[in-house]
């Protein structure tokens, strides 16, 4: 991570402590903005040796720069847990890396790719700066190497100094390679695909250096929906939560009860059907992030609307709502809940015209919309303001 974004990060996170909030958003977006310009330059001087990875270039209706939120506050605490950080031995710069491992939990084994960030060589006593980690969680019918094309993830972690793991679901757990949302052995704490999950997680912090205050989780689809899942169960180890286009927890326990709620979008009380099955309440949830086109024919957009109800709780406080197009024209309506007793900060982006794609994305990768809201660049703002809290965290 560069000099500059350190600084306006920083910035932000003191600005947000004094009650500064539309100076703190002033400052993340001047830092994700240069992010995105200097990642653009790095992605045409990129090693030879990761370009053989056959990594997807953004497109530029999508990348050119954020979308243009300045009317909107960034509303929320940042939580923030002291990581000490580690003398590093002299050793030279290490570039970037895009590398494919193999993790068995359980006896469960899950593929998946790796994207590391390079690193400034390290002098002797020098302080080695833990990284935050973000895990991306596919699509039905999608993969690893088709969803880092497609959300162009990568691109910004480079110069964000971010971790980004992507498991790859298996067609033998599921024959359409969805992350299995709808069971119930794998909606809970410890069993199924979330202590699976987690377990990768943590096998990939303890090998990488990871900061455990800043660690994430983001999905499409079944992806969106197991990671909100996983912020439920495990608010104790991710620190944010991205939801695409997804699910509920807890809105179907059965193949047929999955599709019916995709067609016709869940409950008008999904958050009584997601405590029944998470081990959280509101209380715990973390700050959530959600995305949903209104136009989506495959998850019905009540889902969306479903996942930020359940974590706003039967008595959300008056939310703040700003209209807004991406740099390609598409319309979209920001709304934050601001963090109140019992609950942290929710963002929804209501995605006008969008489908069941991931907005912003790059037409290299499937499920994308490149002419929508950058939602890659939207979430890693939201997940960088937002460090575990240092209060501990009830879990069952």
């Amino acid at each position: 991570m560069n000099n500059l974004f350190q600084k306006l990060m920083t910035e932000a996170t003191k600005l947000t402590h004094s009650g500064q909030l539309q100076a703190a958003t002033d400052a993340i977006q001047r830092a994700l903005r240069g992010a995105t310009q200097a990642a653009q330059t790095a992605a045409s001087q990129a090693t030879s040796a990761f370009e053989s990875s056959n990594r997807a270039k953004p497109d530029a209706a999508a990348r050119t720069t954020p979308p243009d939120n300045t009317s909107v506050v960034l509303d929320g605490c940042t939580r923030m847990v002291d990581t000490p950080a580690v003398a590093a031995p002299e050793a030279e710069a290490l570039p970037e890396q895009w590398t494919d491992g193999s993790f068995t939990h359980q006896g469960r084994t899950l593929d998946y790719k790796l994207y590391v960030p390079p690193s400034a060589a390290a002098t002797p006593g020098s302080a080695i700066t833990p990284r935050p980690l973000l895990l991306m969680l596919h699509g039905c019918t999608q993969d690893p190497a088709d969803f880092a094309a497609g959300t162009q993830m990568n691109t910004l972690a480079r110069e964000l100094g971010v971790v980004v793991l992507y498991p790859a679901q298996t067609q033998h757990a599921n024959a359409q390679r969805c992350w299995n949302w709808f069971k119930p052995q794998h909606q809970q704490r410890g069993r199924g695909e979330p202590a699976l999950l987690v377990a990768l997680t943590e096998s990939v912090m303890a090998e990488n250096h990871v900061d455990p205050a800043r660690v994430y989780v983001a999905g499409l689809s079944a992806g969106g929906a197991m990671a909100d899942i996983l912020g439920r169960c495990y608010p104790d180890i991710f620190a944010g939560v991205g939801v695409h286009s997804g699910l509920p927890s807890g809105a179907a326990t059965d193949v047929m009860a999955a599709l019916s709620v995709m067609r016709s979008g869940a409950g008008a009380t999904p958050h009584a059907a997601a405590s029944s099955t998470s081990s959280t309440n509101t209380a715990s949830m973390p700050p959530l992030i959600v995305f949903h086109g209104d136009a989506d024919s495959t998850v019905n957009p009540r889902n969306g609307d479903a996942v930020v109800d359940a974590a706003v709780g039967a008595n959300p406080s008056t939310p703040r709502i700003a209209e807004g197009s991406s740099t390609a024209g598409q319309r979209f309506t920001r709304t934050v809940y601001a963090p109140a007793p019992g609950r942290n900060t929710v963002e929804h982006w209501r995605l006008h015209g969008g489908g069941h794609a991931w907005s912003g994305g790059s037409s290299q990768g499937s499920f994308t919309q490149p002419n929508g809201a950058d939602a890659s660049a939207e979430m890693l703002r939201f997940f960088l303001a937002h460090p575990l809290r240092c209060e501990p965290v009830a879990v069952q």
